[in-house]
């Protein structure tokens, strides 16, 4: 794998602008929604309140119908609000993470990634009391919070790429698909498998790091076939 030293100082590296090209987006607040509903909506939710329209339109002093005209069904809302607080989580560890390249800096941002949702108590508490919601909306491919972060994972790789930091033998999308769903495996495993969640027992998230460390290793190694055996057996250097 082609790398650079994880502390290159690059003039070109800078997190203000790694952060625009990787969440193009930006972090703001939705514009769809009335900045005043979003606020509402967003201290339910981090309370551990279930984010119900009927109370949230009786906390705002507005009919139910108005509510849902101003701000959409409450699937939507919540589509909004999951998306916003991932991508402020996706935006802190890419500009964590300027003074690293290649595999190293991937690594850096999913691991991030991963520990932050792994230790949210207001996304454990949302999975635990509506668990069939929760999954649609982190994983199905029409959440904003699935295709969104792989969006911005697609963005993080490229950027790599480009800075001859990293390389693989597998195209960007593929990729950033494959490792978004490993990743959702291990975070919600409990969901998947149809069992309660625990939200005191946090999931194993530093084996998911080993294995995307691995499969990013991995492909790195086969996108130089030339070298041959001896160069398959030297030591893995990481970004």
């Amino acid at each position: 794998m082609r790398s650079v030293p994880q502390g290159s100082g690059k003039a070109s590296r800078n997190s203000d602008g790694d952060a625009r090209t990787v969440l193009p987006g930006g972090t703001a607040v939705p514009d769809r929604v009335p900045a005043e509903i979003f606020a509402v909506a967003v201290d339910a939710f981090v309370s551990g309140q279930r984010l119900d329209m009927r109370s949230l339109a009786r906390r705002l002093g507005v009919a139910r119908a108005t509510l849902y005209r101003r701000a959409g069904n409450r699937e939507r809302l919540l589509d909004d609000l999951l998306w916003w607080r991932a991508r402020r989580l996706l935006d802190d560890q890419v500009r964590a993470s300027t003074e690293l390249a290649g595999t190293g800096r991937l690594i850096a941002v999913i691991g991030g990634v991963l520990h932050g949702i792994s230790t949210d108590r207001p996304l454990r508490a949302f999975l635990e009391s509506d668990p069939e919601t929760a999954l649609r909306l982190l994983t199905g491919t029409g959440s904003a919070v699935h295709a969104g972060t792989v969006g911005a994972l697609e963005n993080l790789i490229d950027l790599e790429r480009r800075r001859g930091s990293f390389d693989a033998s597998l195209d960007t999308p593929t990729l950033a698909y494959a490792i978004v769903r490993l990743s959702e495996g291990f975070l919600y495993a409990d969901v998947i498998a149809a069992r309660a969640p625990d939200i005191d027992r946090a999931p194993d998230i530093d084996r998911a790091i080993t294995l995307i460390e691995a499969l990013l290793l991995g492909l790195g190694l086969s996108s130089f076939p030339e070298q041959g055996p001896a160069f398959r057996c030297s030591p893995r250097r990481r970004a």
